[in-house]
């Protein structure tokens, strides 16, 4: 077994919980046993309009394989996933299994990280200051989380309307390079330039290109001093976030940020301050290639998106294979 090493930062290197001091929460906002933070703005409503952005009936479902031939994106720590047969052909040629009325049939089992796929965290997965989402002890997530699992998210699942961002086609790159940032203001530029409107409420997907390029590119060299392009952290952009009342962040990174804030040094803060502080569900390792490029084929760039992780009791977080209609 893999042993975790956590080392005490010195006092005067990065904190984030000074980075994040003084900017806002929704603790408390929908209650004081909240576990889905920000999905409960996708009432109704917000699934009535996105299922008004279909328009073609055409499907694009978003997981990536479990099991490539190429291997898998994983974050750096994570182990690859073994899928293996517990029953198959060569049990039957062996002898070692029989069904009366010579039924065969295969069977097989899978090891993986729950946040091993395309995958939703749960809002107990990464904290601060040992408070969890809406206020909860991070002693709740000894042995599986009590609190703030993925099974609330999973229960009840995603569903609105949803809006395709491409930045790395509004930068004319093929995927964005290695700690490549972007901000909201980024987001709204690509956004027009599209034709398209972020509008409150709004599933937000962002397409760097980076998952896509892994099954294109040497292993050892994607993960050389790995960080990841992405969103990167400002006291504007998290208060935009609230204001727009954003439900769910996903993005075709492994962390929905760039790994480590160039100007704090403060590893993935948007994490803390969107999802532990404003209960935004992140929705990371999402496949939006083929999705991308149809959108712009044709210039429509919102349709309906919905989600539904694995049921997980206590989980950190699930696999989803998210499915965009338009």
């Amino acid at each position: 077994m893999e042993t975790i090493m956590c080392v005490q930062k010195p006092a005067d290197g990065p904190d984030v919980k000074r980075l994040l001091e003084g900017l806002p929460t929704n603790w408390g906002k929908w209650g004081p046993d909240d576990e889905v933070g920000a999905l409960n703005y996708l009432q109704a409503e917000q699934v009535m309009r996105g299922i008004g952005a279909v328009r073609q009936g055409r499907t694009f479902t978003l997981q990536v394989d479990i099991g490539h031939a190429k291997g898998e994106p994983l974050f750096p720590g994570r182990r690859p996933s073994m899928r293996m047969n517990v029953l198959d052909k060569g049990h039957f040629l062996a002898g070692k299994a029989h069904f009366d009325g010579n039924v065969e049939y295969a069977d097989d089992v899978i090891f993986m990280h729950v946040q091993g796929s395309t995958q939703c965290d749960a809002l107990g997965h990464v904290w601060y200051d040992d408070t969890l989402w809406n206020g909860y002890d991070a002693l709740s997530t000894v042995g599986g989380l009590d609190r703030a699992s993925i099974l609330p998210i999973a229960e009840r699942g995603i569903v609105g309307r949803a809006v395709l961002i491409d930045i790395a086609r509004h930068r004319n790159k093929r995927v964005l390079d290695k700690g490549e940032t972007f901000d909201h203001h980024d987001l709204l530029e690509a956004a027009r330039a599209q034709g398209v409107t972020i509008e409150p409420r709004d599933i937000l997907l962002i397409r760097t290109g980076w998952i896509g390029s892994f099954y294109e590119r040497d292993e050892a060299e994607f993960y050389r001093d790995y960080i990841e392009p992405g969103l990167t952290f400002s006291r504007e952009l998290v208060e935009w976030f609230r204001e727009m009342e954003i439900p769910n962040l996903v993005t075709d990174t492994m962390g929905n940020e760039v790994t480590v804030d160039p100007a704090s040094g403060v590893m993935i803060p948007l994490h803390n301050a969107l999802m532990r502080n404003l209960g935004v569900v992140f929705t990371e390792v999402v496949l939006l290639d083929a999705l991308a490029q149809d959108c712009a084929r044709d210039g429509q760039w919102q349709f309906l998106y919905t989600a539904a992780p694995l049921k997980i009791v206590g989980g950190t977080g699930a696999p989803v294979n998210p499915l965009v209609i338009k």
